[in-house]
């Protein structure tokens, strides 16, 4: 619940309260002695920083990252197996798979 602070114009003193949003203009109403005051920016609430991604999302992150290896989306989200990963960062290192020509020393 969001909380106010008015101003008791008799005494001057700032008083905080907490109360419904739809309880607003019945409680203005009912303390015509109190005055609404601002003190500060209001707070913005957020649950964990972000939006939840479902699991029909997650699902077709996946098929998106496995259509497409080697992007930043199929490193980031997956959808191959720890020993695919590990084969293809092994590849990568040795310059396997790269284009061109190789050379091989015997």
């Amino acid at each position: 619940m969001p909380t106010y602070d008015f101003i008791n114009q008799e005494t001057g003193d700032i008083e905080e309260y907490i109360f419904k949003i739809s309880e607003y203009d019945d409680f203005v109403e009912n303390n015509q002695h109190l005055k609404r005051v601002f003190t500060g920016a209001p707070s913005m609430v957020r649950s964990n920083g972000g939006i939840k991604n479902d699991a029909g999302w997650n699902e077709n992150l996946s098929r998106i990252a496995e259509a497409n290896p080697g992007t930043a989306l199929a490193n980031k989200v997956g959808g191959l197996s720890t020993k695919a990963v590990k084969s293809r960062d092994a590849a990568s290192k040795h310059g396997i798979g790269n284009k061109g020509t190789y050379k091989i020393d015997f």
